[in-house]
Protein backbone atom coordinates (compact mmCIF):
# COMPACT_ATOMS: atom_id res chain seq x y z
CA UNK A 1 0.00 0.00 0.00
CA UNK A 2 1.56 3.29 -1.10
CA UNK A 3 1.44 6.54 0.87
CA UNK A 4 -1.17 7.97 -1.50
CA UNK A 5 -3.30 4.84 -1.25
CA UNK A 6 -3.02 5.01 2.53
CA UNK A 7 -4.13 8.64 2.56
CA UNK A 8 -7.21 7.80 0.53
CA UNK A 9 -8.18 4.90 2.76
CA UNK A 10 -7.67 6.83 6.00
CA UNK A 11 -9.92 9.80 5.34
CA UNK A 12 -9.71 12.71 7.77
CA UNK A 13 -10.31 11.32 11.27
CA UNK A 14 -9.50 8.16 13.19
CA UNK A 15 -9.49 6.97 16.79
CA UNK A 16 -6.72 6.35 19.34
CA UNK A 17 -7.53 4.16 22.37
CA UNK A 18 -5.24 3.91 25.43
CA UNK A 19 -3.66 0.46 25.77
CA UNK A 20 -4.58 0.38 29.46
CA UNK A 21 -8.25 0.76 28.51
CA UNK A 22 -8.03 -2.20 26.15
CA UNK A 23 -6.19 -4.28 28.74
CA UNK A 24 -9.17 -4.14 31.11
CA UNK A 25 -11.87 -4.43 28.44
CA UNK A 26 -13.10 -7.97 27.67
CA UNK A 27 -12.49 -9.04 24.10
CA UNK A 28 -16.19 -9.48 23.42
CA UNK A 29 -16.81 -5.85 24.40
CA UNK A 30 -13.87 -4.74 22.29
CA UNK A 31 -15.27 -6.46 19.20
CA UNK A 32 -18.64 -4.77 19.65
CA UNK A 33 -17.17 -1.31 20.19
CA UNK A 34 -14.66 -1.57 17.31
CA UNK A 35 -17.51 -2.41 14.94
CA UNK A 36 -19.46 0.54 16.34
CA UNK A 37 -16.53 2.90 15.65
CA UNK A 38 -16.41 1.66 12.07
CA UNK A 39 -20.15 2.22 11.62
CA UNK A 40 -19.77 5.81 12.87
CA UNK A 41 -17.49 6.51 9.90
CA UNK A 42 -14.06 6.91 11.47
CA UNK A 43 -11.31 5.88 9.07
CA UNK A 44 -8.81 4.26 11.42
CA UNK A 45 -8.32 2.61 14.80
CA UNK A 46 -5.09 2.80 16.81
CA UNK A 47 -3.62 1.96 20.19
CA UNK A 48 -0.18 1.86 21.75
CA UNK A 49 2.20 -0.23 23.78
CA UNK A 50 4.22 1.01 26.76
CA UNK A 51 7.80 -0.20 27.25
CA UNK A 52 8.44 -3.31 29.30
CA UNK A 53 9.98 -1.15 32.06
CA UNK A 54 6.92 1.13 32.30
CA UNK A 55 4.48 0.85 35.20
CA UNK A 56 1.75 0.88 32.53
CA UNK A 57 1.04 -2.46 30.89
CA UNK A 58 -0.93 -3.58 27.86
CA UNK A 59 -1.86 -6.52 25.71
CA UNK A 60 0.66 -7.45 23.02
CA UNK A 61 0.36 -4.71 20.39
CA UNK A 62 0.40 -6.90 17.29
CA UNK A 63 -2.12 -9.36 18.72
CA UNK A 64 -4.34 -6.49 19.90
CA UNK A 65 -4.31 -4.83 16.49
CA UNK A 66 -5.00 -8.16 14.81
CA UNK A 67 -8.14 -8.32 16.96
CA UNK A 68 -9.11 -4.84 15.73
CA UNK A 69 -8.70 -5.96 12.13
CA UNK A 70 -10.70 -9.14 12.67
CA UNK A 71 -13.56 -7.26 14.36
CA UNK A 72 -14.00 -4.78 11.49
CA UNK A 73 -14.39 -4.88 7.72
CA UNK A 74 -12.82 -1.79 6.13
CA UNK A 75 -11.24 0.42 8.78
CA UNK A 76 -7.45 0.95 8.71
CA UNK A 77 -5.65 -0.22 11.86
CA UNK A 78 -2.36 1.25 13.07
CA UNK A 79 0.00 0.69 15.97
CA UNK A 80 0.62 3.96 17.72
CA UNK A 81 3.10 2.72 18.72
CA UNK A 82 4.50 -0.83 18.77
CA UNK A 83 7.42 -0.53 21.16
CA UNK A 84 10.81 -1.57 19.78
CA UNK A 85 11.85 -2.70 23.24
CA UNK A 86 9.12 -5.33 23.35
CA UNK A 87 10.18 -7.56 20.43
CA UNK A 88 13.18 -8.07 18.21
CA UNK A 89 13.22 -6.62 14.67
CA UNK A 90 12.57 -9.96 12.97
CA UNK A 91 9.46 -10.56 15.10
CA UNK A 92 8.31 -6.99 14.48
CA UNK A 93 8.60 -7.33 10.71
CA UNK A 94 7.09 -10.79 10.41
CA UNK A 95 4.22 -9.91 12.73
CA UNK A 96 3.45 -6.72 10.81
CA UNK A 97 3.81 -8.42 7.43
CA UNK A 98 1.47 -11.22 8.49
CA UNK A 99 -1.23 -8.71 9.44
CA UNK A 100 -0.66 -6.77 6.22
CA UNK A 101 -0.94 -9.95 4.14
CA UNK A 102 -4.07 -11.11 5.97
CA UNK A 103 -5.78 -7.69 5.68
CA UNK A 104 -4.51 -6.04 2.48
CA UNK A 105 -4.39 -2.26 2.60
CA UNK A 106 -5.59 -2.06 6.19
CA UNK A 107 -2.49 -2.17 8.43
CA UNK A 108 0.06 0.54 9.35
CA UNK A 109 3.04 -0.20 11.59
CA UNK A 110 3.90 2.67 13.92
CA UNK A 111 7.21 2.27 15.76
CA UNK A 112 8.83 4.03 18.69
CA UNK A 113 9.82 3.68 22.31
CA UNK A 114 13.59 4.02 21.93
CA UNK A 115 15.35 5.23 25.07
CA UNK A 116 18.75 5.60 26.70
CA UNK A 117 21.83 7.04 25.04
CA UNK A 118 21.64 7.80 21.31
CA UNK A 119 17.94 6.84 20.99
CA UNK A 120 17.67 7.79 17.32
CA UNK A 121 20.79 5.81 16.48
CA UNK A 122 19.24 2.84 18.25
CA UNK A 123 16.04 3.26 16.26
CA UNK A 124 18.01 3.48 13.03
CA UNK A 125 19.82 0.24 13.85
CA UNK A 126 16.47 -1.40 14.60
CA UNK A 127 15.13 -0.28 11.21
CA UNK A 128 18.27 -1.68 9.56
CA UNK A 129 17.58 -5.05 11.15
CA UNK A 130 13.92 -4.95 10.11
CA UNK A 131 14.92 -4.17 6.53
CA UNK A 132 17.40 -7.05 6.51
CA UNK A 133 14.69 -9.40 7.77
CA UNK A 134 12.27 -8.15 5.10
CA UNK A 135 14.71 -9.11 2.35
CA UNK A 136 14.37 -12.79 3.21
CA UNK A 137 11.13 -13.15 5.19
CA UNK A 138 7.82 -12.28 3.48
CA UNK A 139 9.70 -9.99 1.07
CA UNK A 140 6.71 -9.35 -1.18
CA UNK A 141 4.44 -8.05 1.61
CA UNK A 142 4.44 -4.27 1.99
CA UNK A 143 3.00 -2.11 4.77
CA UNK A 144 3.40 1.59 5.63
CA UNK A 145 5.92 2.21 8.42
CA UNK A 146 5.72 5.39 10.49
CA UNK A 147 7.69 6.65 13.47
CA UNK A 148 6.84 8.35 16.75
CA UNK A 149 8.82 11.51 15.98
CA UNK A 150 8.79 14.91 17.68
CA UNK A 151 11.97 16.85 16.95
CA UNK A 152 13.91 17.81 13.82
CA UNK A 153 16.39 14.90 13.99
CA UNK A 154 13.57 12.40 14.35
CA UNK A 155 11.75 13.99 11.42
CA UNK A 156 14.87 13.63 9.28
CA UNK A 157 15.10 9.96 10.20
CA UNK A 158 11.42 9.45 9.33
CA UNK A 159 11.86 11.22 5.99
CA UNK A 160 14.75 8.91 5.13
CA UNK A 161 13.62 5.59 6.59
CA UNK A 162 9.82 5.59 6.98
CA UNK A 163 6.55 6.65 5.40
CA UNK A 164 5.65 9.30 7.94
CA UNK A 165 5.23 10.22 11.59
CA UNK A 166 2.72 9.81 14.41
CA UNK A 167 3.18 12.63 16.98
CA UNK A 168 1.56 12.11 20.37
CA UNK A 169 0.06 14.79 22.63
CA UNK A 170 1.30 17.77 20.61
CA UNK A 171 -0.22 21.19 19.84
CA UNK A 172 -1.29 22.33 16.40
CA UNK A 173 1.93 24.31 15.93
CA UNK A 174 3.86 21.05 16.08
CA UNK A 175 1.75 19.70 13.23
CA UNK A 176 2.71 22.71 11.11
CA UNK A 177 6.39 22.28 12.00
CA UNK A 178 6.29 18.57 11.23
CA UNK A 179 4.72 19.12 7.83
CA UNK A 180 7.35 21.71 6.95
CA UNK A 181 10.11 19.28 7.98
CA UNK A 182 8.66 16.26 6.20
CA UNK A 183 7.50 17.79 2.96
CA UNK A 184 4.42 16.60 1.13
CA UNK A 185 5.44 13.00 0.50
CA UNK A 186 5.17 11.67 4.06
CA UNK A 187 2.17 10.74 6.18
CA UNK A 188 1.51 13.02 9.16
CA UNK A 189 -0.93 11.45 11.64
CA UNK A 190 -1.13 13.39 14.95
CA UNK A 191 -2.91 12.30 18.11
CA UNK A 192 -5.34 14.73 19.75
CA UNK A 193 -6.64 14.26 23.30
CA UNK A 194 -10.20 15.53 23.78
CA UNK A 195 -12.51 16.14 26.72
CA UNK A 196 -16.18 16.87 26.09
CA UNK A 197 -16.56 19.24 29.03
CA UNK A 198 -17.24 23.00 28.97
CA UNK A 199 -15.98 23.65 32.51
CA UNK A 200 -12.33 24.82 32.26
CA UNK A 201 -11.14 23.50 35.62
CA UNK A 202 -12.82 20.13 35.20
CA UNK A 203 -11.64 19.66 31.61
CA UNK A 204 -8.06 20.71 32.26
CA UNK A 205 -8.03 18.56 35.36
CA UNK A 206 -8.44 15.42 33.26
CA UNK A 207 -5.14 15.99 31.48
CA UNK A 208 -3.43 17.22 34.65
CA UNK A 209 -4.44 13.94 36.34
CA UNK A 210 -2.80 12.00 33.51
CA UNK A 211 0.39 14.02 33.87
CA UNK A 212 0.27 13.44 37.61
CA UNK A 213 0.29 9.64 37.29
CA UNK A 214 3.71 9.79 35.63
CA UNK A 215 5.22 13.04 36.88
CA UNK A 216 8.69 13.55 35.44
CA UNK A 217 9.48 17.12 36.41
CA UNK A 218 10.59 19.44 33.64
CA UNK A 219 13.19 17.25 31.90
CA UNK A 220 11.37 14.49 30.03
CA UNK A 221 11.62 14.07 26.23
CA UNK A 222 8.14 15.58 25.92
CA UNK A 223 8.85 18.62 28.06
CA UNK A 224 12.15 19.19 26.25
CA UNK A 225 10.19 19.23 23.03
CA UNK A 226 7.58 21.64 24.43
CA UNK A 227 10.48 23.97 25.15
CA UNK A 228 11.35 23.91 21.44
CA UNK A 229 7.85 25.17 20.80
CA UNK A 230 8.31 28.11 23.17
CA UNK A 231 6.97 26.82 26.50
CA UNK A 232 9.08 27.68 29.54
CA UNK A 233 9.50 26.65 33.17
CA UNK A 234 6.31 28.43 34.17
CA UNK A 235 4.41 26.24 31.71
CA UNK A 236 6.16 22.94 32.41
CA UNK A 237 6.56 22.80 36.17
CA UNK A 238 4.04 21.31 38.60
CA UNK A 239 0.55 20.91 37.17
CA UNK A 240 1.53 22.64 33.90
CA UNK A 241 0.12 25.99 32.91
CA UNK A 242 -3.34 26.56 31.49
CA UNK A 243 -1.56 27.79 28.34
CA UNK A 244 0.18 24.45 27.80
CA UNK A 245 -2.84 22.36 28.77
CA UNK A 246 -5.05 24.27 26.35
CA UNK A 247 -2.49 23.83 23.57
CA UNK A 248 -2.39 20.04 23.82
CA UNK A 249 -5.94 19.28 25.00
CA UNK A 250 -9.09 19.98 22.99
CA UNK A 251 -11.90 20.63 25.44
CA UNK A 252 -15.36 22.18 25.32
CA UNK A 253 -18.47 21.29 23.39
CA UNK A 254 -18.65 19.27 20.19
CA UNK A 255 -18.19 22.34 17.99
CA UNK A 256 -15.07 23.54 19.80
CA UNK A 257 -13.45 20.11 19.67
CA UNK A 258 -14.27 19.68 15.98
CA UNK A 259 -12.64 23.04 15.28
CA UNK A 260 -9.43 21.94 17.02
CA UNK A 261 -9.34 18.65 15.13
CA UNK A 262 -9.80 20.45 11.81
CA UNK A 263 -7.03 22.89 12.78
CA UNK A 264 -4.56 19.99 12.59
CA UNK A 265 -5.75 19.28 9.05
CA UNK A 266 -5.34 22.95 8.16
CA UNK A 267 -1.80 22.82 9.59
CA UNK A 268 -0.84 19.94 7.30
CA UNK A 269 -2.01 16.71 8.93
CA UNK A 270 -3.20 13.94 6.64
CA UNK A 271 -5.35 12.28 9.29
CA UNK A 272 -6.07 13.14 12.95
CA UNK A 273 -6.56 10.58 15.73
CA UNK A 274 -9.23 11.42 18.29
CA UNK A 275 -8.57 10.26 21.86
CA UNK A 276 -11.60 10.92 24.11
CA UNK A 277 -10.94 10.84 27.84
CA UNK A 278 -13.58 8.53 29.30
CA UNK A 279 -14.04 5.96 32.05
CA UNK A 280 -14.13 2.92 29.76
CA UNK A 281 -14.28 1.87 26.12
CA UNK A 282 -18.07 2.09 25.67
CA UNK A 283 -18.03 5.59 27.18
CA UNK A 284 -15.25 6.57 24.78
CA UNK A 285 -17.31 5.42 21.83
CA UNK A 286 -20.32 7.34 23.18
CA UNK A 287 -18.20 10.49 22.94
CA UNK A 288 -17.01 9.56 19.45
CA UNK A 289 -20.67 9.24 18.47
CA UNK A 290 -21.33 12.77 19.73
CA UNK A 291 -18.46 14.07 17.59
CA UNK A 292 -19.39 12.19 14.40
CA UNK A 293 -21.83 14.78 13.05
CA UNK A 294 -19.71 17.88 13.86
CA UNK A 295 -16.80 16.17 12.09
CA UNK A 296 -19.01 15.37 9.10
CA UNK A 297 -17.92 11.75 9.01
Amino acid sequence: MTVEETRRRLGRFGVWIPPQTLLVTPVAVQRREFARIERLGYGSLWSGEPPATSPGVSRDALVQHGLMLAATERIVVGTGIANIGMRDPVAMHTGAATLAEAYPGRFILGLGGQSGDRPLARLGEYLDAMDAAAERLLPDVRYPRILAALGPKAHRLAAERADGVHPFLQPVEHTANARAALGSGQLLIPHQAVVLDTDPASARGRLRAMFGTARRGVDSPYTRHYRRLGYGDEDLAGDRSDRLIDAILAWGDETAIAQRLRAHLDAGADHVLVHPFAADLPAMVDQLERLANPLAL
